[in-house]
Protein backbone atom coordinates (compact mmCIF):
# COMPACT_ATOMS: atom_id res chain seq x y z
CA UNK A 1 0.00 0.00 0.00
CA UNK A 2 1.14 3.56 -0.73
CA UNK A 3 -0.19 7.14 -0.56
CA UNK A 4 -2.02 6.66 -3.86
CA UNK A 5 -4.10 3.84 -2.33
CA UNK A 6 -5.71 5.96 0.39
CA UNK A 7 -9.37 6.94 0.21
CA UNK A 8 -12.07 8.35 2.46
CA UNK A 9 -12.53 5.10 4.38
CA UNK A 10 -9.00 3.85 4.98
CA UNK A 11 -7.56 7.24 5.99
CA UNK A 12 -9.62 6.90 9.15
CA UNK A 13 -9.18 3.15 9.55
CA UNK A 14 -5.46 2.87 8.84
CA UNK A 15 -4.22 6.26 10.06
CA UNK A 16 -6.74 7.13 12.78
CA UNK A 17 -7.35 10.57 11.28
CA UNK A 18 -10.67 12.32 11.78
CA UNK A 19 -11.69 14.91 9.19
CA UNK A 20 -14.05 17.86 9.27
CA UNK A 21 -14.87 20.60 6.81
CA UNK A 22 -14.33 24.03 8.30
CA UNK A 23 -12.35 27.23 8.43
CA UNK A 24 -8.68 26.33 8.64
CA UNK A 25 -7.21 29.82 8.22
CA UNK A 26 -9.60 32.63 9.18
CA UNK A 27 -9.82 35.80 7.07
CA UNK A 28 -7.62 35.76 3.98
CA UNK A 29 -6.19 39.06 2.76
CA UNK A 30 -4.74 38.75 -0.73
CA UNK A 31 -1.04 39.46 -1.15
CA UNK A 32 0.36 41.52 -4.02
CA UNK A 33 1.08 39.26 -6.97
CA UNK A 34 4.61 39.58 -8.38
CA UNK A 35 4.60 40.78 -11.97
CA UNK A 36 6.71 37.82 -13.06
CA UNK A 37 4.09 35.40 -11.69
CA UNK A 38 1.25 37.13 -13.55
CA UNK A 39 3.25 36.80 -16.76
CA UNK A 40 4.24 33.18 -16.04
CA UNK A 41 0.64 32.14 -15.37
CA UNK A 42 -0.60 33.84 -18.53
CA UNK A 43 1.95 31.86 -20.52
CA UNK A 44 1.57 28.67 -18.52
CA UNK A 45 -2.21 28.39 -18.77
CA UNK A 46 -1.84 27.86 -22.50
CA UNK A 47 0.34 24.82 -21.78
CA UNK A 48 -1.51 23.46 -18.75
CA UNK A 49 -4.22 21.74 -20.77
CA UNK A 50 -1.71 19.30 -22.21
CA UNK A 51 -1.19 17.03 -19.19
CA UNK A 52 -1.07 16.75 -15.41
CA UNK A 53 2.70 17.18 -15.58
CA UNK A 54 2.26 20.37 -17.61
CA UNK A 55 -0.07 21.79 -14.95
CA UNK A 56 2.53 21.03 -12.29
CA UNK A 57 5.33 22.67 -14.22
CA UNK A 58 3.59 25.71 -15.69
CA UNK A 59 0.96 26.59 -13.06
CA UNK A 60 1.67 24.96 -9.70
CA UNK A 61 5.45 25.38 -9.61
CA UNK A 62 5.40 29.15 -10.35
CA UNK A 63 2.80 29.72 -7.62
CA UNK A 64 4.94 27.80 -5.12
CA UNK A 65 8.03 29.75 -6.13
CA UNK A 66 6.14 33.01 -5.54
CA UNK A 67 4.99 31.74 -2.13
CA UNK A 68 8.61 30.86 -1.37
CA UNK A 69 9.67 34.37 -2.39
CA UNK A 70 7.03 35.97 -0.15
CA UNK A 71 7.76 33.80 2.88
CA UNK A 72 9.13 35.43 6.01
CA UNK A 73 11.48 32.44 6.50
CA UNK A 74 13.63 30.25 4.28
CA UNK A 75 11.51 27.69 2.44
CA UNK A 76 12.77 24.90 0.19
CA UNK A 77 10.64 23.37 -2.57
CA UNK A 78 11.06 19.68 -3.36
CA UNK A 79 9.47 18.29 -6.54
CA UNK A 80 8.76 14.60 -7.08
CA UNK A 81 10.40 13.67 -3.78
CA UNK A 82 9.67 10.30 -2.20
CA UNK A 83 8.43 10.39 1.39
CA UNK A 84 8.94 6.86 2.70
CA UNK A 85 8.43 6.90 6.46
CA UNK A 86 6.31 3.90 7.49
CA UNK A 87 5.73 1.12 4.92
CA UNK A 88 3.60 -0.90 7.35
CA UNK A 89 1.02 1.91 7.42
CA UNK A 90 1.25 2.66 3.73
CA UNK A 91 3.12 5.93 4.26
CA UNK A 92 5.36 5.52 1.23
CA UNK A 93 5.46 7.02 -2.22
CA UNK A 94 6.18 10.14 -4.19
CA UNK A 95 4.82 13.61 -3.46
CA UNK A 96 4.28 16.11 -6.26
CA UNK A 97 5.65 18.97 -4.15
CA UNK A 98 6.86 19.39 -0.58
CA UNK A 99 7.65 22.68 1.13
CA UNK A 100 10.17 22.50 3.96
CA UNK A 101 11.49 25.10 6.37
CA UNK A 102 15.10 26.01 5.70
CA UNK A 103 17.43 26.40 2.75
CA UNK A 104 17.29 24.01 -0.20
CA UNK A 105 19.42 20.91 0.38
CA UNK A 106 20.14 17.92 -1.88
CA UNK A 107 18.10 15.60 0.36
CA UNK A 108 14.73 16.05 2.04
CA UNK A 109 15.20 17.81 5.38
CA UNK A 110 12.82 18.44 8.28
CA UNK A 111 10.72 20.22 9.18
CA UNK A 112 8.25 19.67 6.35
CA UNK A 113 5.55 22.34 6.20
CA UNK A 114 3.24 21.61 3.30
CA UNK A 115 2.59 18.91 0.73
CA UNK A 116 0.93 19.75 -2.58
CA UNK A 117 -0.88 17.22 -4.74
CA UNK A 118 -1.45 18.22 -8.37
CA UNK A 119 -4.36 16.51 -10.11
CA UNK A 120 -5.43 16.61 -13.72
CA UNK A 121 -9.15 17.15 -13.22
CA UNK A 122 -11.30 16.64 -10.10
CA UNK A 123 -9.42 17.64 -6.98
CA UNK A 124 -11.65 15.59 -4.66
CA UNK A 125 -9.83 12.46 -5.80
CA UNK A 126 -6.59 13.83 -4.38
CA UNK A 127 -7.79 14.92 -0.94
CA UNK A 128 -7.25 11.61 0.82
CA UNK A 129 -3.91 10.94 -0.86
CA UNK A 130 -2.77 14.41 0.18
CA UNK A 131 -3.98 13.81 3.74
CA UNK A 132 -2.00 10.57 3.94
CA UNK A 133 1.06 12.47 2.70
CA UNK A 134 0.48 15.08 5.42
CA UNK A 135 0.52 12.29 8.01
CA UNK A 136 3.74 11.08 6.41
CA UNK A 137 5.21 14.58 6.70
CA UNK A 138 4.26 14.75 10.38
CA UNK A 139 5.88 11.37 11.00
CA UNK A 140 9.00 12.48 9.09
CA UNK A 141 9.27 15.58 11.28
CA UNK A 142 8.89 13.55 14.48
CA UNK A 143 11.47 11.00 13.36
CA UNK A 144 13.87 13.87 12.67
CA UNK A 145 13.19 15.43 16.08
CA UNK A 146 11.59 18.49 14.45
CA UNK A 147 7.84 18.18 15.15
CA UNK A 148 5.60 21.11 14.22
CA UNK A 149 2.26 22.22 15.65
CA UNK A 150 0.58 21.66 12.27
CA UNK A 151 1.20 20.30 8.80
CA UNK A 152 -0.65 21.72 5.82
CA UNK A 153 -1.65 20.29 2.49
CA UNK A 154 -3.04 21.49 -0.81
CA UNK A 155 -4.77 19.71 -3.68
CA UNK A 156 -5.01 21.56 -6.97
CA UNK A 157 -5.72 21.03 -10.63
CA UNK A 158 -4.11 24.37 -11.42
CA UNK A 159 -7.46 26.14 -11.60
CA UNK A 160 -8.94 25.22 -8.19
CA UNK A 161 -6.91 25.10 -4.96
CA UNK A 162 -8.16 23.26 -1.86
CA UNK A 163 -6.24 23.48 1.42
CA UNK A 164 -6.05 21.17 4.45
CA UNK A 165 -4.61 21.43 7.98
CA UNK A 166 -3.53 18.53 10.19
CA UNK A 167 -2.96 18.85 13.93
CA UNK A 168 -2.25 15.53 15.59
CA UNK A 169 -4.93 13.21 14.19
CA UNK A 170 -7.46 15.98 13.52
CA UNK A 171 -7.69 17.23 9.96
CA UNK A 172 -9.66 20.21 8.68
CA UNK A 173 -10.54 20.48 5.00
CA UNK A 174 -10.91 24.17 4.20
CA UNK A 175 -14.49 24.88 3.14
CA UNK A 176 -13.42 27.65 0.78
CA UNK A 177 -11.97 26.91 -2.59
CA UNK A 178 -9.59 29.34 -4.17
CA UNK A 179 -9.23 29.90 -7.90
CA UNK A 180 -6.19 30.81 -9.95
CA UNK A 181 -7.72 34.17 -10.93
CA UNK A 182 -7.41 35.10 -7.23
CA UNK A 183 -3.82 33.97 -6.98
CA UNK A 184 -3.07 36.72 -4.45
CA UNK A 185 -5.38 34.91 -2.01
CA UNK A 186 -3.69 31.57 -2.78
CA UNK A 187 -0.33 33.13 -1.97
CA UNK A 188 -1.79 34.54 1.26
CA UNK A 189 -2.97 31.09 2.35
CA UNK A 190 0.46 29.60 1.68
CA UNK A 191 2.02 32.44 3.68
CA UNK A 192 -0.41 31.84 6.56
CA UNK A 193 0.25 28.09 6.45
CA UNK A 194 4.01 28.57 6.50
CA UNK A 195 3.81 31.12 9.31
CA UNK A 196 1.50 28.87 11.37
CA UNK A 197 3.60 25.75 10.80
CA UNK A 198 6.81 27.49 11.87
CA UNK A 199 5.32 29.45 14.78
CA UNK A 200 7.01 27.14 17.29
CA UNK A 201 9.83 25.93 15.13
CA UNK A 202 13.13 26.39 17.02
Amino acid sequence: MAYTDFGIANVADRLGVTTTVGDAFGPVVALPVPAWLTDALARGQRQALLSEKARSEFIVAPVLMAAQELSATDVAIYSGQRLDVDPARGLVGECDFILAAGPALPGLAAPLLTVVEAKRNEIESGVWQCLAQMVGAAVFNEQAGRPLPAVFGCVTNGEVWLFLRLVGTDAVIERRRFYINEVGSILAVFRMAMDAATARNP
